[in-house]
């Protein structure tokens, strides 16, 4: 791995951890027989295909309907289930444990993958660095990983890629330590598999010959920001090589979403009032959380876009709220208000939302004139929050909530949350 074990110059290199098939692994963690098995991973109320192991991957695509899709996993002996977010979540969260461990700069990118910085004066080092660390979570974990590592972070998205690849080749590690590696890798990557070059972008590109990320880079400084902007040029010399892209700290979120697809079709207006209600109450709750306030929201409705024969309806709206609030009750009230402005008679709801936006810290607020959030709410949000933390299963409710029932998603292929029921862990007969 490089030549330059005997120099005293400092190597600092990126590198991107990656989780492969990470929910189909996260399934086959606790249930072993669906090692080498085809396995697909199924979104909100068992929509769509949202994950596949590589055995699915050859006749289960991306996105495919569920029911359009059953004759397919019956033929093809697919093993199918419901999105398990809860042992998702736990199970990246031990992952991201041990991957802080080892640099201090650390950026969590995704559910699945994390990008640290490394520093060392020699590549030996670097080699036992991230053999140790791969070895860890999966012998600790148990999930399967890929790692690449470059000098800058946009070329380790490149090297975990052909780590992904070539499994056998690489062994799932991929070092880009050189500047003949970093070539042939860069004409190995097609435009449109480049990390950040979106569909319009890479359409456009093509457009002027351009076909490869090799291709891409060899391209005038002043070309690219002109016809696109200054996030393709530091894009392009961070692939040059020279470090462009920083990595992120984690921040606040900038918008808070509760978007769900229905168990089934809704017509009645109470009912998805209720649905809207409880989305906005669910996106006030993790508003305090992060200690932040919020100044606008969007509501949506839509119809089943799959049904073709049914009339189609698709409407958002956004709301200004008139002062900074993260008060469930404000928020909610503004979501039905919102909600009820966009509602129609007449058509089958598939699925809301509701998306908080424009945030404000809640320590910086500015009071105005005529309009304030209820100061008198701060201590019962806090109250609200925590008893329903400490008890689970929102034992507190707002009027404009149903009290009586508590809306599940369609989940009939849930797996067992292994990691973080206690009634659901696995019980070993000896």
């Amino acid at each position: 791995m490089g030549n330059c074990n005997t120099c005293n110059k400092i190597i600092l290199m990126y590198a991107l951890i990656d989780c492969n098939n990470f929910y189909a692994s996260c399934e086959r963690l606790f249930q072993p027989h669906l090692n080498q098995k085809p396995v697909v991973i199924l979104s909100n109320n068992d929509g769509c295909v949202i994950a596949r192991s590589n055995e699915a991957k050859a006749f289960v695509p991306m996105g495919a309907p569920a029911f359009k899709f059953k004759n397919i996993f019956k033929e093809k002996k697919v093993h199918v289930f419901s999105s398990n977010f809860a042992l998702y979540g736990d199970i990246s969260a031990r992952i991201m444990q041990i991957i802080s461990k080892y640099s201090l700069d650390f950026e969590p990118y995704s559910i699945d993958e994390a990008f640290i910085k490394i520093n060392t004066n020699k590549y030996t080092d670097l080699e036992s660095i991230i053999i140790k660390l791969k070895k860890e979570i999966e012998r600790g974990v148990g999930v399967p990983i890929s790692i690449g590592i470059a000098p800058t972070k946009s070329l380790s998205k490149v090297a975990n890629r052909i780590s992904k690849k070539y499994p056998k080749r690489t062994q799932g590690i991929y070092l880009i330590d050189d500047e003949q590696k970093r070539i042939k890798s860069l004409k190995w990557l097609q435009i449109n598999d480049i990390w950040g070059i979106g569909k319009r972008h890479s359409k456009r590109l093509k457009g002027y010959g351009i076909n490869n990320a090799f291709e891409f880079c060899s391209q005038n400084n002043k070309w690219v920001k002109n016809k696109f902007s200054i996030v393709e040029l530091k894009l392009k010399q961070d692939l040059c090589g020279i470090p462009t892209i920083k990595l992120e700290e984690v921040k606040r979120k900038k918008s808070i979403s509760c978007t769900r697809s229905f168990d089934r079709s809704y017509s009645n207006c109470e009912q998805i009032k209720e649905r809207i209600a409880s989305f906005s109450i669910n996106c006030a709750e993790k508003l305090r959380l992060q200690n932040s306030k919020c100044n606008a929201m969007i509501v949506f409705l839509q119809t089943n876009r799959h049904k073709e024969n049914d009339n189609q309806y698709s409407k958002s709206i956004f709301i200004q709220s008139p002062f900074p609030t993260n008060s469930s009750i404000e928020i909610s009230k503004l979501a039905i208000n919102g909600f009820m402005r966009i509602f129609k008679k007449g058509y089958q709801y598939k699925k809301a939302g509701v998306i908080i936006t424009n945030f404000t810290p809640e320590n910086q607020e500015q009071l105005t004139l005529f309009e304030n959030s209820n100061p008198k709410h701060k201590n019962l949000m806090k109250t609200m929050d925590y008893i329903n933390h400490s008890l689970g299963d929102q034992k507190i409710k707002l009027a404009s909530q149903d009290l009586k029932k508590t809306w599940k998603m369609k989940q009939e292929k849930l797996s067992r949350r292994y990691s973080t029921k206690l009634n659901e862990v696995i019980v070993v007969n000896v």
